[in-house]
């Protein structure tokens, strides 16, 4: 009924509004309370979009607006829908741009005859998902073989700007498309509208747009889009798993800041705070998105999730509740892209809970311990050899230098997305190949090869190539 009214005026029944204070708004109601995370609207043209947060009485509710509130006023007509905020699903939405409200930011007009879902769903029952633990592959050499990424769960993404986000998240996308026939979904919380219109244009340019959905809740929002943001990515993304069947790669962009959301909303609501200022419901909140990023039996959303940690504090309440749901953390590396090591991922500061020899098997355990324990006793002669020189050190010391080198630039690759940047063709490497070059890397296999020969190249076999060529 709501839906069709063009004005607040031609409701039978309606609340009233009873105070206004910013982005929090009191409604009044004779009978029929509306409940929790449901949607009332109100202004001239039922333009404001408000969500019941609280039942103050039985006559009284206390909203959350989704966007700005002017031309609100006391007094004024609201009409509550008994029904919770719905984002389209479908196959229609892909190559698209979307909204908290499920609107088109891309002047695209959807068929009007789509379905629509609640942004609140449950997490799937414990008897609906996977048992089994799969692990995701990428194409992508250094992620694969030493930070295995996890079939339904989470992975961390934690860099500063200009290290290679970005581009890593795109290169992932491309490979999900390539790699998986599936589907990606990146959900901007907070983001920057800079930076998401530079990723959509990315996206067209890496050809991958067509098989990715996007999703923004951007900075200049209030508190409550950007705090119902995730959940309404995650009806989309649940859609293409549970009803297609297909794996779906989930990119968020940034966890803190849904974080940041809630405790503000927490705060609009008169909470009392937790430490540090968080709102005492921080950990349920998360879980509640968290959650609903599983592996099931018809297929599974897969998170790589960018984590701001606040002044670079790992006891901060937000990163430790954020990390209880990790599977996975890739930290990037300033240096390593000073040095145009990319990916820029620092291999010894990330790791995967994946990394076991009953998920990967006894071979890769052995290779990814073997490059850790060879790329750590790099890191302790480098000092050394700063000093002294690489003259000075055992024979013994000098090959754990020359294999070292050699895997840092192996473990480095050209992507798709830079190939128009850069003079270097995208490869997407099998787990197989990743494996076998390092393998014999570190079993001393190329040591008269030269260390520039082994930068930017897919598999190993490459190098043979090289030297054919230079001859």
């Amino acid at each position: 009924m709501v839906d069709v009214l063009k004005n607040v005026d031609d409701a039978p029944l309606a609340g009233k509004i009873i105070a206004v204070r910013g982005s929090v708004v009191d409604v009044y109601f004779d009978s029929n309370l509306p409940p929790i995370n449901t949607v009332v609207k109100s202004g001239k043209s039922l333009e404001i979009i408000l969500e019941v947060h609280m039942q103050l009485n039985n006559k009284k509710v206390r909203c959350i607006a989704m966007n700005p509130t002017q031309g609100l006023e006391r007094g004024m007509k609201a009409i509550a829908t008994y029904a919770p905020l719905t984002v389209p699903v479908g196959k229609e939405t892909l190559g698209h741009i979307f909204d908290v409200f499920g609107n088109t930011l891309d002047n695209y007009i959807l068929p009007e005859n789509m379905e629509r879902r609640s942004i609140h769903n449950s997490p799937p029952r414990l008897t609906e998902r996977s048992t089994t633990s799969e692990v995701f592959e990428t194409g992508i050499k250094a992620i694969d073989v030493l930070l295995p990424l996890e079939r339904g769960g989470k992975a961390g993404l934690f860099g500063g700007a200009g290290v290679g986000k970005t581009v890593l998240l795109t290169e992932l996308i491309h490979n999900m498309v390539k790699n998986h026939n599936g589907v990606s979904m990146f959900c901007g919380i907070g983001e920057r509208s800079r930076e998401g219109l530079e990723l959509y244009h990315d996206m067209k340019d890496a050809g991958v747009l067509s098989e990715m959905v996007m999703i923004f809740g951007q900075m200049n929002e209030l508190p409550g889009a950007r705090f119902r943001v995730g959940h309404a990515a995650l009806t989309m993304a649940e859609y293409f798993r549970d009803d297609e069947h297909k794996d779906v790669l989930l990119l968020i962009d940034n966890v803190f800041r849904f974080i940041q959301a809630g405790m503000e909303v927490s705060g609009l609501l008169g909470q009392m705070p937790s430490r540090l200022g968080y709102q005492p419901t921080m950990s349920t909140e998360l879980s509640q998105l968290q959650e609903r990023i599983a592996n099931t039996k018809a297929g599974a959303i897969t998170s790589i999730q960018a984590v701001y940690v606040p002044a670079d504090d790992l006891t901060d309440p937000a990163a430790v509740h954020t990390f209880s749901h990790l599977s996975a953390t890739i930290t990037l590396s300033r240096k390593r892209a000073s040095e145009g090591m990319y990916p820029a991922i620092d291999l010894l500061n990330s790791g995967s809970k994946m990394a076991a020899p009953n998920v990967i098997g006894e071979r890769h355990y052995t290779i990814a311990q073997n490059i850790r324990q060879t790329l750590a006793h790099y890191e302790e002669l480098k000092d050394i050899i700063a000093m002294l020189g690489l003259e000075q050190l055992s024979l013994e010391d000098q090959r754990t230098v020359n294999r070292s080198r050699r895997l840092e630039r192996f473990l480095t690759q050209p992507f798709y997305t830079t190939e128009q940047f850069t003079q270097y063709k995208g490869k997407n490497v099998s787990l197989k190949d990743a494996l076998d070059g390092c393998e014999r890397i570190l079993n001393d296999e190329f040591m008269d090869y030269p260390e520039s020969d082994f930068y930017m190249i897919g598999s190993i076999d490459e190098i043979k190539e090289r030297t054919v060529v230079k001859s």
